[in-house]
Parts: structure tokens; sequence; C-alpha cells
């Protein structure tokens, strides 16, 4: 029978590394970290129909994405399916508004909308718990956009505590037409690892006044700007155009300037866009609410 709740529709933000810093390598390959997270108001967006066969259909517009189980909403979907343990349909439209490995989380952002979405659209089956665990299985970033605020990520993103205090900052992302392989950017790693890092950023996000000059560091960032210096030059231009700080979101290439109202944001992406370095978004902190005012 099908879903008494026919479609919907939802809003996928991207997300920036306001702080990424790697503080051991796991056995299996993967390195533990401890970021800061921050949801913004870039979104993808993706509309569900439920329909009376079984399967899943995706189509996609926008940047290129596939329409096949390589796409992170098709395995999301798929997995939604196999847990619910019965059949059911779904069609599912995404618009990609985010670029496509670019360092801002659109796929993982995605997967864990579409999960949501589903949840909703099939009457809620699944608990939280049981939702977290199949974002994670599914990418170590898909837990983080479950959240719907800026949080503090540790482990490979899984172990998550939300900033709900984080405040309502402007962006100019930059995100440069280069292909970066975040595998190879790891692989390339050469870095003393960082301890006690979370009581870093708990002092930080204590005090007063964020100082952000000492809290933007990524540690992924030397390795991807040694290869791709145009990385440098858009943080250079960024911080010319007024921002307060700069930084490259996880592996690049997209860079990021905060700015502390829209009309300096909306300022520097006037000053960049002759500049050709590639796209130029406009976004702001995002919290679940803010879908409210932001379309």
């Amino acid at each position: 029978m099908i879903s008494p709740l026919s479609s919907i529709k939802v809003h996928a933000p991207a997300k920036l590394n306001i702080r990424l810093k790697v503080t051991g390598r796991r056995p299996d390959g993967y390195h533990d970290l401890v970021s800061i997270m921050v949801p913004v108001t870039l979104y993808d967006i993706i509309e569900l129909t439920a329909v009376e066969s079984s399967g899943i259909s995706l189509s996609c517009q926008g940047a290129a994405a596939p329409e096949d189980q390589t796409n992170l909403v098709f395995r999301a979907a798929q997995a939604f399916f196999l847990r619910c343990g019965q059949e059911k349909g779904v069609s599912i439209k995404l618009t990609k508004n985010i670029p496509v490995a670019a360092g801002l989380g659109g796929g993982s952002s995605d997967a864990a909308h579409t999960l949501i979405a589903l949840n909703r659209l099939f009457s809620n089956p699944i608990s939280r718990d049981e939702l977290a665990q199949m974002a994670l299985d599914l990418g170590a970033d898909v837990p983080f956009f479950l959240q719907g605020m800026p949080c503090i990520a540790r482990g490979v993103g899984e172990i998550l505590e939300s900033i709900p205090t984080w405040p309502r900052f402007w962006y100019v992302i930059v995100s440069p037409s280069i292909s970066v392989s975040t595998a190879w950017v790891y692989s390339n790693l050469r870095l003393e690892l960082t301890t006690d890092e979370y009581g870093r950023i708990i002092y930080f996000l204590g005090k007063k006044t964020l100082d952000l000059g000492a809290m933007l560091e990524n540690d992924l960032e030397t390795v991807t700007v040694s290869h791709f210096p145009v990385i440098g030059s858009i943080k250079e231009k960024l911080m010319d155009a007024g921002a307060e700080g700069a930084l490259m979101s996880g592996s690049g290439p997209s860079v990021f300037g905060i700015f502390k109202s829209k009309d300096r944001a909306l300022t520097a992406k006037r000053h960049l866009d002759p500049r050709n370095y590639g796209e130029v978004f406009v976004a702001e902190t995002y919290f679940l609410e803010a879908i409210a005012s932001n379309p």
C-alpha cells in the first residue's frame, strides 16, 4: 500500500570544516579526527514520491551526478528499504546545487536527508539511533547531517556534540573546478598528530569572543595547496575582501571566508566573481529552523 504521505521535499545543506585536526591513524586505514563542522544554507534539493511498485528510481539535474547505485542517495534508499524489511518503492529527483567532490559534503548530506525523508514518508518505521548507524555505514560524514546544526565531530566523524551557540556567520564559498581525491590527500599527509585537540576546541568555544584567526586550521590544507596553489590565492583574495578568516574545507578544493554580515559577504562575492576562480556562493550558518526563512 502506498504511504499516507505521498511525497516530500527536503533541503540538504552543505558543510564547512571550521577546524579539522587529524588525531590518529586506525589499523583499517581510516584517520581519527577532531573537527568543528558547520552546515550552511547552500542546498541540494531532494524530492521523493512514494510509488505503488517496489524499487528505486533516481533522476538528477544540476551538477553532474550518477543516477545508479554509485550515488549515495540511491544507496541510502536501498539501505532504508532493506532495514524496513518491506517491498516499497520511491521515485527520487535530486537537484545538485552543491559542487561535487568539493570538500562541502554534498553527497553525504544527500544521503542523510534521503534517510530522514524516507523515514517521514513511510511513517517513521526506523528509530533515530538506527538511522544514525545506517548513516555511518554509508560514510563517515553522513551522521553529522542528521544533526541539523554545528557540531564538534570526533572519531571518524561519528561522535558528535552539538554547538547550539555557534554564531550565525555569513560565508563566501569559492569552489574551483579542480578535482581533489580525499584518499590521495590523506595518503600524502605527513604531520605530527595533534593531541588534546578536543580540549583546545572547548577552550576556543568557551571564550566570550571567538578567536577565528586561531581557530581556523585544517591539517589537510598543506597537502592540497602544495599541488593546487590556487587554493592559497583564493584564501588571500577572501582576506583582501574583508573576511574575518579563510580556510579550505575538508580535503578541498573549496575555500571559504567568514563574514559577520550579509552585506559584507555579498560585497566580497562581487569582488571575487570577476576573478574566475570558480563558482562563488554566499551562505549563512544553517540551523534546522533556518529552512523556514531560506527555502
